[in-house]
């Protein structure tokens, strides 16, 4: 069984939300990388603390030390190597580019209108950087692919919805592309 899961996908890719979900289908605890970069608290007047880099480390030293987790964040950053390296799977969601666009101005929506919970103060400030985060993903996704080839074995491709919901009931993985396996042969 694949315990230790890391997922890295561009802002309105959906790793957050399938990363929750995996999480409450296979019990395993999920923790999202800007959380560890950044100590949340509400109902304060500052709302997001930057952590030191060694609080940071320090932070994610524990989380890796559990026996099960899912981490996901798109940090492509020195400090976050060590839990691809423990990965036993690698998945990288890759959602078209226009999708995530949509998905990133319906959260500012449903946050602003107080539908959807989120961990900073929903601001055009914070909606205009998601947006500049989108397109600075999608211009270093090659990169970050290049980082991930000498964990080839470990590596999952899930390009859309479908498969994101054929890897979560468990269908089998067919077929390799790119030298990444992808999901449900699409």
């Amino acid at each position: 069984m694949q315990t230790k899961i890391h997922i890295i996908g561009s802002v309105g890719s959906g790793k957050t939300t399938f990363a929750r979900r995996l999480s409450e289908k296979t019990g395993i605890a999920c923790f999202e990388l800007d959380n560890v970069v950044w100590k949340r608290r509400e109902n304060e007047e500052i709302h997001d603390v930057k952590r030191t880099p060694e609080e940071r480390d320090n932070y994610f030293a524990t989380l890796l030390n559990r026996e099960a987790w899912i981490i996901e964040g798109v940090h492509s950053f020195d400090w976050v190597m060590k839990s691809i390296q423990e990965a036993d799977v690698i998945l990288v969601i890759d959602t078209k580019y226009f999708v995530r666009i949509y998905r990133i101005i319906r959260r500012y929506l449903l946050q602003k209108l107080g539908r959807e919970k989120a961990n900073y103060v929903p601001s055009l400030k914070i909606f205009w950087k998601m947006f500049k985060w989108n397109h600075q993903f999608e211009k270093e996704k090659v990169a970050i692919l290049k980082k991930l080839e000498m964990y080839n074995d470990n590596v999952v491709s899930l390009p859309n919805n479908k498969a994101l919901e054929k890897y979560l009931v468990g269908e089998k993985i067919n077929g390799v592309r790119d030298g990444f396996k992808k999901a449900g042969g699409i």
